[in-house]
């Protein structure tokens, strides 16, 4: 079974400093009908204006992913972390018991655009951590690289709950496929152009609820950027 999210019926919101679109229920956009997908809980593409950002704010006992598709991002956390993430990296926070962050855009002429993704956690009381990684264009060229997970496999960043991230670019007119468990289930997120997976068309900012399929076959029908998760 496969259920589209249209990119056009998502929720929106444009404050001037941040242009968001809300694919779950978040902020002042409410929906009952989408609330979350198994344990992914807000799934956000925000563009933010040069020297725009969100001041430090609290979160807890989620985890949050963070990939940039183009500009800078500003990282300062109560833990310590000061970073920089920049267009092609991801960036991985475990709020637990606690932690309070702010994200700026650092250019004062480029803006940002990104996508932040929060999925619950395993467990409740985890200790606060940060990391943020690049996985090299070539490693997710035309495959699916898995950049998140909550083994670390193949060099991904930790994820405490029972979910594994991929990336990946593919060329027009290419297929990857991906093998599913009878117990797992799917979100397909187009980040950048055009893709099909079955007979169901799926444009840049449009998501796929994927449950009951074997086998998922994702088609490039522009170049384009896809981001899946496989779920519990």
């Amino acid at each position: 079974m496969i259920r589209i999210r249209k990119a056009e019926d998502r929720g929106h919101a444009d404050h001037g400093w941040l242009d968001t679109h809300h694919t779950f229920s978040f902020a002042t956009y409410q929906d009952r009908d989408h609330m979350r997908f198994r344990s992914l809980r807000v799934m956000n593409e925000d563009v933010i204006a040069p020297a725009g950002g969100f001041g430090t704010h609290p979160h807890h006992d989620m985890e949050i992913v963070t990939y940039v598709l183009a500009g800078a991002l500003e990282h300062r956390d109560s833990i310590g972390n000061g970073e920089v993430l920049h267009a092609g990296e991801l960036q991985r926070m475990s709020a637990g018991t606690g932690i309070t962050h702010s994200e700026f855009n650092p250019s004062a002429t480029e803006s940002t655009h990104l996508y932040q993704v929060w999925l619950f956690p395993d467990r409740k009381g985890i200790e606060p951590s940060y990391e943020q990684k690049r996985f090299p264009e070539p490693e997710r060229h035309n495959q699916l690289r898995l950049v998140a997970s909550p083994d670390t496999a193949a060099g991904s960043l930790l994820i405490h709950q029972d979910v594994r991230i991929f990336l990946s670019s593919i060329d027009a007119g290419r297929e990857i496929t991906h093998e599913l468990n009878s117990d797992r289930h799917a979100w397909l997120q187009v980040l950048r152009g055009e893709a099909t997976v079955r007979d169901f068309h799926l444009r840049a900012g449009d998501g796929a609820a994927i449950s009951d399929e074997s086998v998922l076959s994702i088609t490039a029908l522009s170049d384009a950027e896809i981001m899946l998760f496989e779920l519990a």
